[in-house]
């Protein structure tokens, strides 16, 4: 049900990718090519790894985008998961869930002690989809980013 992500996949990902901004209500915002996702998952230095969620037929239905972050508080690293998608049609047959054990398992065996993603705030189902396996929000934190004209000021000015 669940496997690593290969080269062939890039199409998919990228059309996935494509229907999770749809559903964000962002389309615009995703601006990767399949060119960019082929480098950054299987260039010489991959920025992320994928994995995939086959149907039983082997149709892709979903998928999920991580890399590896680092806690200087833990003193290990731990996964960062940037994107988990599931197309609407394959929704509560468990690839959601597959997918996140899939990345908790590669925690286990190496030693990571954190597992993190963000959700929007909308987005309910979701957020009782990840409580319901034992995820906490961490409301304490806020997410800041700096993109675009800001990033380009800023890194400029330095």
């Amino acid at each position: 049900m669940i496997r690593s992500a290969v080269a062939g996949d890039v199409p998919v990902i990228h059309a996935m990718i494509r229907e999770l901004a749809e559903y964000e209500k962002v389309p615009h915002e995703a601006r990767a090519t399949e060119e960019q996702l082929r480098e950054a998952l299987f260039g010489a230095r991959p920025a992320a790894f994928a994995h995939i969620a086959q149907a039983p037929d082997g149709e892709p239905v979903g998928f999920a985008i991580w890399f590896l972050n680092f806690s200087t508080w833990r003193g290990v690293q731990g996964i960062y998961l940037e994107d988990l998608y599931v197309r609407p049609g394959a929704r509560g047959g468990g690839y959601g869930k597959a997918l996140l054990a899939g990345l908790a398992r590669i925690c286990v065996e190496r030693g990571y002690e954190r597992l993190e993603w963000s959700v929007l705030k909308w987005n309910e189902p979701t957020i009782a989809f990840y409580e319901a396996l034992g995820a906490h929000p961490q409301d304490e934190w806020t997410v800041y980013r700096l993109a675009d004209d800001a990033l380009r000021r800023l890194g400029t000015a330095a």
